[in-house]
C-alpha cells in the first residue's frame, strides 16, 4: 500500500469518526462508551482485514474511549462502595 493510499484512508477514517462518533469526553454513560468501543474495534478489524493497515488515529481514539470508560467505572465503584462511618 502506497503512502498516498494510507493518507487517503487516514483522511476517510477521520471524516467517518467525526460524523459517527462522539468525543469520549462528552459521553454520558458507560453503555454509550462501550458501544463506541465495540464499533471502533469492529472498524479496526475491518481495516486490518481489508487493507492490512489501521490508521494510528483509530488506536488513539480507542485509547481515549478506554480511558474514559475506566474513569467512569472507577467513579461508579467509589460511589457504590463508600466506606461506612460508624
Amino acid at each position: 500500500m502506497s503512502t498516498h493510499e494510507k493518507k487517503q484512508l487516514d483522511k476517510n477514517f477521520n471524516k467517518f469518526t467525526k460524523t459517527h462518533f462522539e468525543n469520549p469526553g462528552k459521553c454520558k454513560s458507560i453503555n454509550q462508551i462501550r458501544f463506541y468501543i465495540q464499533e471502533l474495534s469492529n472498524k479496526i478489524s475491518e481495516f486490518k482485514s481489508n487493507f492490512n493497515y489501521v490508521p494510528n488515529s483509530a488506536y488513539s481514539l480507542l485509547t481515549q474511549y478506554n480511558s474514559a470508560h475506566n474513569c467512569m467505572v472507577m467513579t461508579n465503584f467509589k460511589e457504590i462502595y463508600k466506606p461506612v462511618k460508624w
